[in-house]
């Protein structure tokens, strides 16, 4: 049955007696994990003292031997990774100068928007740092590209991607998902993001499959809970709203198209895979109205507040210095935001790329995304700007390798 946003108050209010009805435990589940949290963030802080708390590892590494028993480990706990020298760099540096060109020549800043795309409303439109653009030739490069493939096939292998003679989604494919492109001038204060997570809000609680993937958070043993565990996952259905991604990502993620860092207005992230279970138990407890779920909002991201987690903001740390080629990969369910400030010397560029492994629903999307690469409009994802029709230097089909055909689901 579809997701409805009719009576949703009263929705949540059914939610939370049925649930707590289930859970008469559930105050002594929120402070068994507020004190795992809380050691959490003490993690983060120490790790953080001695470089970061962000785990990275060579490509180089990865692609020879995928990611051992440790490394597995620390990614599963922190949520998020960094793969170094993913791409190489002085390819990756004439690919960003080529965009530039890419998108000044074909006349971007002097198109009137005239659609609007709320998820970034707060930006200015004389001076956009996300920019509506899928089809360039360094997006079509760096998406096919092998060593992208060997980077997500690794991350994809994290998961548990079958059980029980199930087969949730094929970890060694990707379907190849167009995201926009983000290019931030120094001094920029348009684009901060506060703390929040992607792929759902309402829907963690309410949606069946959501509540099959964090059974053992509210009615289990959430010790045993595993956030890389593929079950349900894939069948999740979350309220339709602009720049809502409607595939399945084991990992979000971009490659630096330039070095950022701290300070450089980039990514700052919660690395670790508690805070989900935190937010989900924070929001039944009962200083919290019925009908809330302590700000929860349908078809916007799901919002990290002062009022109701405080603990989270001390474990929110931003990356360490990327450099071109560097990839940054986070878990669905890992909590993120963007500096408020671009306070650096150089642009903060970044293509955003996630790993969105072959599966009935991504397999799906590509049966829609496809005519819009070959008439070059947005991704039917996004706002329907259509800013490529025209462009010069546009890629096409006839630009897309083996590989890059597999992926779009042309072969």
């Amino acid at each position: 049955m579809a997701l409805s946003t009719q009576n949703l108050p009263q929705q949540i209010r059914e939610f939370k007696r049925e649930l707590k009805a289930q859970c008469p435990d559930y105050k002594r589940r929120f402070d068994d994990i507020s004190k795992a949290m809380e050691t959490e963030v003490e993690r983060i802080k120490r790790e953080e003292s001695e470089g970061s708390a962000i785990p990275q590892f060579a490509f180089s590494d990865i692609a020879e031997n995928g990611f051992n028993d440790e490394q597995r480990k620390r990614v599963h706990q922190a949520g998020c990774c960094i793969i170094r020298n993913t791409l190489p760099a002085d390819e990756v540096t004439a690919h960003n100068d080529a965009l530039s060109r890419y998108i000044i020549e074909n006349g971007y800043y002097e198109h009137v928007p005239t659609v609007e795309d709320n998820y970034f409303s707060q930006l200015k439109s004389d001076k956009p740092q996300i920019f509506g653009i899928y089809w360039s030739a360094a997006q079509i490069w760096a998406r096919q590209h092998p060593n992208m493939a060997v980077a997500r096939r690794h991350l994809n292998h994290l998961w548990t991607w079958q059980d029980k003679g199930k087969t949730f989604f094929n970890p060694d494919l990707e379907a190849s998902y167009a995201d926009r492109v983000r290019r931030r001038e120094p001094g920029d204060a348009t684009l901060g993001l506060s703390p929040h997570v992607d792929s759902g809000s309402v829907e963690r609680w309410i949606e069946p499959h959501y509540r099959e993937v964090y059974h053992d958070i509210f009615l289990g043993d959430w010790h045993q809970y595993n956030a890389f565990y593929g079950a349900n996952r894939i069948e999740v259905e979350e309220f339709p709203s602009p720049a809502v991604c409607s595939v399945f990502r084991t990992f979000q993620g971009w490659v630096a198209l330039t070095q950022q860092g701290k300070g450089d207005g980039t990514l700052r992230m919660v690395p670790s895979t508690l805070a989900i279970p935190y937010m989900l138990l924070r929001a039944i407890q009962d200083d919290v109205p019925e009908d809330d779920l302590c700000g929860a909002a349908p078809g916007r991201a799901l919002t990290v507040f002062q009022q109701w987690h405080p603990l989270l903001f001390e474990g929110l740390v931003s990356i360490p210095v990327v450099r071109p080629g560097d990839t940054v990969w986070w878990h669905p369910d890992t909590i993120h935001a963007v500096e408020d400030k671009h306070n650096g010397d150089g642009y903060s560029n970044v293509l955003f790329i996630g790993a969105a492994p072959d599966c009935e629903k991504n397999r799906h999307f590509l049966d829609k995304q496809r005519p819009a690469f070959l008439r070059g409009e947005s991704c039917p994802d996004f706002a329907p700007e259509h800013h490529e029709r025209t462009y010069q230097g546009r890629a096409s089909e006839d630009d897309l390798t083996e590989l890059g055909r597999r992926q779009m689901g042309f072969d």
